[in-house]
């Protein structure tokens, strides 16, 4: 489909949630008696990145695990952390980033290409990765589905991006 318009959709992580969630976080890891002495700290660096930090290996596990729990009560999908790896630190201290990834999951992208195929409209959709692609020879039809997708509660912030004429 050479020639045509398109634009990806892709998704925002919710930094506030993020800050709800290392909140919460570090208030269950302060409290937790098996991680008294675990010296265990997570701190948001940037928009993208959460350091975590313990005594130890073992407590820095402990301490990314809880963290995790807390993103997903917050509906921040695993998918979009990746792990880095583990760093050793002085008196046997372990650091750790985690990087926030923007993307859709793919059951919300599965979603989206079924809103855009329901809506009869003269565009295609593809998941590629972890964003969607939509493409048509009608610019207007592209506008308009960013307004019926903007329109649509799918519980994702939505981003629009690379978008692209001729």
């Amino acid at each position: 489909m050479a020639g045509e318009n398109s634009f990806d959709v892709v998704s925002k992580v919710d930094i506030q949630e993020v800050r709800n969630a290392i909140e919460q976080a570090l208030k269950e890891v302060k409290a937790r008696f098996d991680l008294k002495d675990a010296k265990g700290e997570i701190a948001l660096e940037g928009q993208d990145v959460v350091q975590t930090a313990a005594a130890d290996e073992y407590k820095l596990k402990a301490v990314s695990e809880i963290l995790q729990q807390k993103l997903v009560k917050r509906g921040i999908s695993l998918k979009n952390l990746n792990f880095e790896k583990i760093e050793q630190g002085s008196h046997g201290s372990a650091r750790q980033k985690i990087k926030l990834q923007q993307g859709i999951p793919s059951e919300k992208a599965k979603q989206i290409v079924a809103l855009i195929k329901d809506s009869k409209k003269k565009a295609q959709a593809s998941i590629q990765g972890d964003t969607v692609r939509i493409a048509s020879k009608d610019r207007d039809v592209l506008q308009d589905i960013i307004a019926l997708l903007r329109g649509k509660d799918l519980g994702i912030d939505l981003q629009f991006t690379n978008y692209r004429s001729n």
